[in-house]
């Protein structure tokens, strides 16, 4: 658990981040932060351009990339991401549900089931004013509703993606700092 609220203060973690209405009864909720030198324009062509066969996830590439190395400048050909669209991941795909450039970006897993979602999964970055330039507040929601769900997210989903995330929050951090080009 030590990844579930890594770098988010206590109000960020009690506060309400863009998309939590999405996955309203979600059964794990993690919120995770960090503080970027740069503003939240030079910051949030980083997240939009995420994604498998794009600029990838800026986390472990071995992994989540099948290897192939995450982007380390801006490219213009991703930048076009509009709410609705589909964000490879891999075998799987995100739908970009909030897209509110440059302070809001929300992905989400829907899988339908007969009667209500059997997977439900929500990550939204939102990009705050901060004195020293952005504070990127994340914040990841699940619901599974699958045998042993709970404990696939308490032993698998919660852990992975909170050591995950914080991989990609420090590289988003490095990133966006050194290729800002306006002060803070």
């Amino acid at each position: 658990m030590m990844f579930q609220f890594w770098g988010a203060t206590t109000d960020e973690i009690n506060s309400v981040v863009v998309g939590d209405d999405l996955c309203s009864n979600a059964t794990l909720i993690a919120t995770r932060s960090i503080t970027i030198s740069a503003p939240p324009q030079d910051v949030f062509p980083w997240i939009r351009q995420m994604g498998f066969g794009r600029a990838g996830w800026y986390s472990y590439d071995w992994l989540d990339n099948l290897g192939r190395k995450s982007a380390t400048s801006i490219h213009d050909e991703w930048q076009s991401v509009v709410a609705g669209d589909k964000i490879p991941s891999g075998p799987i795909s995100f739908t970009a549900a909030i897209v509110d450039a440059p302070r809001h970006f929300v992905l989400e897993i829907q899988s339908i089931g007969k009667k209500s979602p059997r997977l439900h999964f929500t990550l939204a970055y939102e990009l705050r004013d901060d004195p020293q330039g952005t504070r990127l507040v994340t914040r990841m929601r699940s619901r599974i509703r699958l045998p042993l769900g709970s404990l696939i997210e308490k032993l698998i989903l919660g852990p992975g993606d909170g050591i995950m995330l914080r991989r990609q929050l420090l590289t988003i951090e490095k990133n966006a700092s050194n290729s800002s080009t306006e002060p803070c």
